[in-house]
């Protein structure tokens, strides 16, 4: 913020927008006055209107911005810890209150689609997180190993057969926690390991949550 539009409006930088806001009305009805005067002193008093009103709009925008910023930050946060909690219907609740929807909430909903095993919807979301911003890794890495995960769980439920040759075992893909320590353990066999590559590749996308505060 150019601190040129506090200078104009004789506030310091650190005034409550209470404040800014009265003093804008102050000026405002001063120069109201004197703009009907004779001469330069009238002319001058029309130019000090439109320069407090570019400069109380200007700086309200920007703290308007701001705090919609820090307000998205601690939802987002909030949402980020229900899911860690296992709590997804309160934060599914968060996200509901959003008004604005960028590729984050898009990405923190893929993520609460996902706890609730709705992969295809858990796909769309992240495919509109990638549109918002495509150059994002963590939004890029998650969609991959989402893909990854339905196309083992299609071949699984395609694949019968196989599933009862293993002892019925992988009759359905692992269902990853939100902490990645929660999966591991000892004792692989070979399709225990084929389990659990999976497994870990999708955890990626739902550890990658803890980064977006």
């Amino acid at each position: 913020m150019n601190k040129h539009y506090y200078e104009i409006l004789g506030v310091s930088e650190s005034a409550t927008d209470e404040e800014i806001r009265a003093r804008y009305e102050e000026l405002k009805k001063k120069y109201s006055e004197e703009r009907f005067l004779e001469g330069e002193a009238g002319n001058e008093a029309a130019r000090m209107l439109n320069r407090i009103d570019v400069a109380y709009n200007e700086i309200m925008t920007e703290r308007s911005e701001k705090h919609s910023a820090e307000n998205a930050g601690s939802s987002y946060a909030k949402v980020d810890e229900y899911i860690r909690a296992g709590k997804i219907n309160e934060a599914q609740a968060v996200l509901d209150e959003f008004n604005e929807r960028p590729a984050e909430w898009h990405y923190l909903q893929s993520v609460v689609f996902y706890k609730k095993n709705w992969m295809n919807e858990s796909k769309k979301q992240l495919e509109i997180a990638l549109q918002m911003d495509s150059s994002n890794e963590k939004y890029r890495t998650a969609y991959n190993k989402l893909k990854e995960k339905i196309e083992y769980d299609k071949k699984q439920a395609e694949n019968p057969q196989q599933q009862q040759a293993q002892g019925g075992y992988a009759q359905s893909a692992p269902q990853p926690g939100y902490d990645e320590q929660q999966q591991m353990g000892g004792g692989f066999c070979e399709q225990c390991a084929t389990c659990c590559a999976c497994n870990m590749l999708m955890n990626c996308c739902l550890n990658a949550c803890c980064n977006c505060r």
